[in-house]
């Protein structure tokens, strides 16, 4: 799988393509009927399936402070789409005057002369151009012009609920990480670089992993979870994995503190991960944040929450 980082990096005599369209974040289970439709249509025309998406977020350009929390890093992003079937994992840099193109201009610059897409398979809610003028069926109607085909792919609802980046942010900010991990077909991730904290964990006799995270990365509501930990090679592939307890918050039996999320190996203290890169999958939520008033009574609580994490991630 290429990554390209802006057209500038479509090889010169590209050959064409099938192309699909969106922020993809998250790549959830909506998003992998796309890309699988998508990579479908490319197998049965010979070509490699292209999967155009962006960086920042549009809603960061259109409304400066809107940027939503991140499901996924751009990284893993392209990981999961590249094991979906794309071939070229293309981020299109996205500007005041991407968004300022009407959608002829756009469709006409990075469709049809630098992708040369044959086909085109987007969602079909699908909007682009400025102010968002155009839909699948403009993309068809201007596909007849510059000579692809375009396919606009159902929403996926499930139990009346429809699939969406959104939606999974509302499971994960009201800490339902098991819905948010239903809509997505996998556990939410976390990813950062582990830093050091205050040590208490370790004090305590539960040494955390402190994970320092990009800017917008979604987290869950505070409280402690299931789990695991992660620790990954500087290009993603895993290399350790532990089953942990984790915690959101602020710590509040030690009073008001900065927000943080670490996680804690199951019956491990012999792991050194400052400054590895690392990343933390939710599987269920334990409970929510308390304040105890004397740490024995926390560390009960804490050896009960490692054994029902422990339970949860058993085999």
């Amino acid at each position: 799988m290429y990554r390209w980082h802006g057209l500038d990096d479509v090889p010169a005599g590209w050959g064409g393509c099938v192309a699909t369209i969106g922020v993809f974040d998250g790549v959830h289970r909506g998003h992998q009927r796309i890309v699988h439709r998508g990579a479908e249509i490319a197998r049965g025309r010979n070509l490699p399936l292209v999967v155009l998406t962006f960086d920042p977020h549009p809603d960061e350009i259109i409304k400066p402070g809107s940027h939503p929390p991140v499901l996924t890093t751009p990284r893993r992003q392209a990981e999961l789409l590249a094991g979906l079937g794309a071939d070229v994992v293309c981020t299109l840099p996205f500007s005041v005057d991407i968004s300022r193109q009407s959608p002829e201009e756009w469709v006409r610059v990075v469709l049809s002369e630098r992708l040369r897409a044959a086909a085109v398979v987007v969602g079909e809610n699908f909007r682009f151009g400025f102010k968002a003028a155009g839909d699948v069926a403009l993309l068809a109607q201007l596909g007849e012009k510059y000579d692809f085909t375009a396919e606009g792919v159902p929403v996926l609802i499930v139990d009346g609920v429809t699939i969406s980046s959104t939606y999974i942010r509302e499971r994960l900010a009201d800490g339902d990480v098991a819905g948010a991990a239903a809509a997505l077909g996998r556990p939410h991730r976390m990813e950062g670089v582990v830093v050091r904290g205050h040590l208490r964990g370790r004090e305590l006799g539960f040494p955390t992993a402190n994970l320092e995270t990009p800017p917008h990365t979604a987290t869950p509501a505070d409280g402690i979870y299931a789990g695991w930990l992660n620790s990954l090679a500087l290009d993603g592939s895993q290399i350790g994995r532990w089953p942990a307890a984790i915690s959101v918050g602020t710590n509040p039996t030690f009073g008001a503190g900065e927000r943080t999320v670490e996680a804690y190996a199951l019956d491990r203290d012999d792991l050194d991960l400052y400054g590895v890169h690392a990343a933390i999958d939710f599987t269920a939520r334990l409970r929510g944040n308390e304040r105890f008033d004397t740490i024995d009574a926390l560390i009960a609580q804490m050896r009960e929450d490692v054994n029902q994490a422990r339970a949860l991630t058993a085999g």
